[in-house]
């Protein structure tokens, strides 16, 4: 089962909730429909979801009834409640009992999408600070941290793969958090009881890769005394990743595409060849077409691994992760939840404005040195590496050099021109985005868009 967010939606009109799944479903949301409360309660223990959106008037029991049932499971889901006019003051009184928030009818699928939104952030921070003060990871999937739609798509595509089998090449640049994605596809897959074995290429020198790899038999070369069996061997029934895949040499290549036709290796220095069942998950921040056409990357291990490639989204568009990730690194570095200094609109306008071309490690760096330089309850610019601290003042220089007498210096595209503008927006009203899609005369949603795009 995918672990990207499950909703269950419980609505006797057909046309409503066919409505209601279409909508939710392109959003990536696991989405389970049912009819009635009596057919809801099950499928909810079942499935363990993280929001409940109910219509108040069903059929037998109303949706009422099921708030104080919700509330009693030991993982609680948020709660939206769908009514009509007339029952607003029901709704209110299922406020008082535990529910998150209310719609009326005819709903407005943009606020409902946002509301939907709204109420699973909350839930993932709850999540995070009760798993924090526990000693314990927050994350829903495999340790990494995201819910833009670019990162909703990568969980949806990992699922998708891990039990495919075959080789897998993850693309995406440094920092990005490639050796995560390779352990969830692995944690996934039904080798989730084997190894794991994550190896450099780049980290290991040339004339050792073959038996580090492949192992090597006792006497094989000066200094072998003993035996030994290698990381294909070791990560029998497992899985290996090879970070940096750009970097093995081209004899080592060959090799490694003869192990993924045949499943076969051979020690260095051994007449024998042994069978071995691993999965190799390739990573890299390199261009392989490129590396192939400049003939420093075999053309047909490329294909083999491509054939299931994923693309690790870089942080810069990754739209509100950006802030997800910064306040669980900062409550992460602090000595509790309860003394994690907050982080100032300012600070926050100022990790927007950067593109963190060390994308994921590059903030959790940038965060270590906020906490550690603050003294008082809330991060701000200053706190932040002088490269942050200078990003906006960049930006504005720049779009001060960019027109002469009202004509632009240069041809851009119109995609980059509205991706500067909404970003200076956004740094003016200091993050606030109702009121930046309100400047831009946009929705919200499509200023959510813009930002993961």
């Amino acid at each position: 089962m995918s672990q990207t967010e499950r909703i269950v939606v419980v609505e006797d009109d057909p046309g409503l909730r066919e409505l209601l799944i279409e909508e939710l479903e392109t959003e990536r949301y696991q989405v389970y429909a049912l009819e009635s409360v009596e057919l809801a309660l099950p499928e909810i223990e079942r499935v363990q979801p993280d929001l409940v959106i109910s219509d108040l008037r069903l059929p037998g029991a109303n949706g009422m009834t099921m708030v104080p049932q919700l509330l009693k499971l030991a993982d609680a889901p948020s709660i939206l409640l769908i009514t009509a006019f007339g029952t607003v003051a029901q709704a209110v009184e299922a406020l008082k009992q535990g529910a998150d928030d209310f719609l009326t009818k005819p709903l407005d699928m943009e606020h409902f999408l946002l509301t939907v939104r709204r109420l699973l952030e909350n839930r993932r921070l709850k999540s995070t600070v009760k798993a924090l003060r526990e000693g314990r990871p927050s994350d829903r999937f495999h340790g990494m941290i995201g819910q833009s739609r670019a990162m909703r798509d990568l969980y949806h595509q990992i699922t998708q793969v891990a039990n495919a089998g075959s080789a897998v090449l993850i693309l995406g640049e440094s920092g990005t958090g490639k050796e995560l994605v390779a352990r969830a596809i692995h944690q996934q897959s039904e080798r989730k009881d084997g190894p794991f074995l994550a190896v450099n290429c780049a980290g290991i020198p040339k004339e050792l890769m073959e038996s580090e790899f492949f192992g090597h038999a006792a006497g094989a070369f000066t200094g072998a005394q003993k035996a030994r069996s290698g990381l294909l061997k070791e990560a029998h029934q497992g899985t290996l990743l090879l970070d940096e895949i750009g970097e093995m040499p081209l004899e080592l290549q060959a090799k490694l595409l003869r192990v993924l036709q045949e499943g076969r290796i051979r020690a260095v220095g051994s007449d024998q060849e042994i069978e071995v069942d691993v999965r190799i998950i390739a990573a890299t921040h390199r261009d392989l077409e490129a590396l192939v056409t400049a003939s420093e990357f075999r053309q047909d291990l490329f294909y083999r691994l491509e054939t299931f490639s994923l693309k690790v989204p870089p942080l810069r568009e990754r739209g509100d992760d950006r802030e997800l990730l910064a306040q669980q690194f900062i409550a992460g570095l602090s000595k509790d939840v309860a003394s994690a200094p907050a982080l100032s609109r300012e600070a926050l306008s100022k990790i927007y404005d950067y593109p963190f071309p060390g994308n994921v490690r590059e903030l959790q760096n940038a965060m270590e040195r906020a906490v550690t330089f603050c003294e008082g309850k809330e991060i701000k610019p200053e706190h932040l590496p002088e490269r942050i601290q200078q990003a906006s003042q960049l930006n504005h220089e720049r779009d001060a050099t960019a027109t002469d007498e009202g004509r632009p210096t240069s041809l851009r595209p119109l995609s980059d021109v509205q991706r500067d503008y909404v970003r200076y927006v956004l740094r003016e009203t200091g993050g606030n985005k109702r009121k930046a899609a309100e400047i831009l005369g946009v929705t919200r949603r499509t200023l959510y868009r813009w930002l993961e795009d």
